[in-house]
């Protein structure tokens, strides 16, 4: 008997040591791994980035754009430049990636969000080349841009953002183009310090103090052989053409900024669609001495309808607009300021010119006389099924110098170069297209777009001395440009 339990005992001694010596040779416990997770405090596609309670959301676009009878990408109308010659290209394609970073954190004062969208093109004739950054190729013109880089916090957007002037569809109430005339379009951003009241029921007011002098500066008066009032391609900086003694011209007669452009805003926004009020304060501030500033303004009213009974998804979308002395309010952010349409014939056989010009306000180093500008702009949307849809848009825009405005301008360089007639630089511009669009899977979308663009100006007479331009019949007329494009989104 003492004999087994000491057997057994020994046995149990045994297991228990080895099962030590065991337990002593298994590694540490490791550390959880921190997965990705879905943060669905924001809506679809957003994820927390590991070890952080901010959320993060990428997206973007890869687009495939042609146009044709174009100056530029996205349909842009063969105007402001030299008439059509063997040198000029019939269409302009353009490949473009867009990238956009869209992160929030929630805290104690609400939501943090910061949003960065960056776009990488190549565009027929831009001069653009991979790793190009030499004077054949356009210098340092990379084809890179950055849309918006802007932070909200609070109520306050501060950064590059669209203009809270805008309204939501910004310069595109149905269409694809870019160059759809007749009010705002800065969709490329603009810097701003605004800040924004949310009243409930999708009721909302917004203050803003936006930037007079944006970018892209383009100082280029000989563009047509004609002086032009005031060119450049910035968004709300003042265009102001001088007219000195002897009718000397001085163009693009602009100064520095001094005051932010100031905008008011009023939104309600609800199921049934949206109603907009926007106004804007801007300063006309020549850079020569003995002559005042002065203010321009734009105000401008928006509504879009949905839910309409013509099919789910349907909608209008329509906006007018009206400045004094702001004419890009009107004019549009990314177009150019003047326009010009060539055609044959003419009186000489030289050819026709229909051309028009815009401004914030001309002077002449003592009066500062403001331009009127108004524009309506609008579309229909349908869905006709889950995979085609369509629109049909349009707008009309009058450009109006007053009586002493003209006076001056006829004895400039603009007026001094028609022979056998009139010069009147009021101008009226009309524009009319469709887009067709068909989405065969989702987030892939196939359209074709057509629009039509007329300039009624009210010169007479012949172009005298104005380089390529000169025997040309002034005369109003029109011209057709066609898109097609492919994007992906993600």
């Amino acid at each position: 008997m003492n004999i087994a339990k000491s057997l057994i005992l020994g046995s149990a001694a045994t297991i228990v040591a080895l099962g030590g010596a065991q337990a002593a040779d298994l590694p540490l416990k490791a550390k959880a791994v921190e997965y990705v997770k879905v943060c669905s405090l924001y809506g679809a596609g957003f994820y927390y980035i590991p070890g952080t309670d901010t959320c993060i959301k990428l997206g973007g676009y890869l687009r495939a754009d042609t146009s044709f009878n174009a100056a530029g990408a996205y349909d842009y109308p063969r105007w402001n430049g030299v008439p059509t010659t063997r040198a000029s290209n019939d269409y302009i394609a353009r490949a473009r990636q867009d990238i956009n970073i869209d992160t929030r954190t929630a805290t104690e004062y609400g939501v943090v969000r910061t949003y960065f969208d960056v776009t990488f093109n190549w565009t027929t004739g831009s001069g653009v080349r991979a790793g190009s950054d030499d004077a054949l190729w356009g210098g340092n013109n990379t084809g890179v841009g950055v849309y918006y880089a802007f932070i909200q916090f609070a109520g306050f957007t501060m950064g590059k953002a669209v203009s809270q002037f805008s309204t939501p569809w910004t310069g595109y109430p149905g269409n694809n183009t870019s160059f759809l005339i007749g009010g705002q379009d800065d969709v490329t951003g603009i810097n701003q310090f605004s800040y924004t009241a949310q009243f409930g029921n999708g009721v909302s007011a917004t203050v803003s103090l936006e930037d007079a002098s944006g970018s892209n500066l383009n100082n280029n008066p000989a563009v047509t052989g004609i002086n032009e009032l005031g060119t450049y391609n910035s968004y709300n900086r003042s265009q102001l053409y001088f007219v000195g003694p002897g009718g000397a011209t001085i163009a693009n007669a602009w100064g520095g900024t001094n005051v932010p452009d100031i905008i008011g805003q009023i939104r309600v926004d609800q199921a049934w669609g949206l109603f907009q009020v926007s106004a804007a304060a801007h300063q006309i501030r020549p850079n020569f001495y003995g002559t005042d500033d002065k203010w321009g303004f734009a105000v401008m009213a928006a509504l879009s309808l949905k839910n309409l009974p013509t099919g789910p998804g349907d909608s209008i979308n329509v906006d007018f607009t009206y400045s004094n002395g702001a004419s890009r309010y009107v004019i549009g952010g990314v177009t150019g300021d003047n326009f010009g349409i060539f055609g044959t014939g003419g009186a000489l056989g030289f050819g026709t010119a229909a051309l028009g010009y815009t401004s914030d306000a001309i002077t002449d180093g003592v009066s500062i006389e403001t331009t009127e500008v108004w524009g309506l702009r609008g579309a229909f949307n349908h869905n006709w099924d889950p995979y085609w849809s369509s629109s049909l848009f349009g707008s009309y825009t009058q450009v109006s110098y007053n009586n002493t405005a003209k006076a001056i301008l006829q004895g400039s360089t603009i007026c001094g170069g028609i022979g056998g007639g009139f010069c009147d630089p009021n101008f009226t511009l009309a524009q009319l297209g469709g887009v067709l669009r068909w989405t065969p899977v989702k987030n892939l979308t196939l359209s074709g777009e057509v629009m039509y663009s007329y300039i009624d100006q009210k010169n007479d007479g012949l172009i005298a001395t104005r380089g390529v331009a000169a025997g040309r019949e002034l005369k109003d007329q029109g011209t057709w440009t066609f898109g097609v494009r492919a994007q992906r989104n993600f």
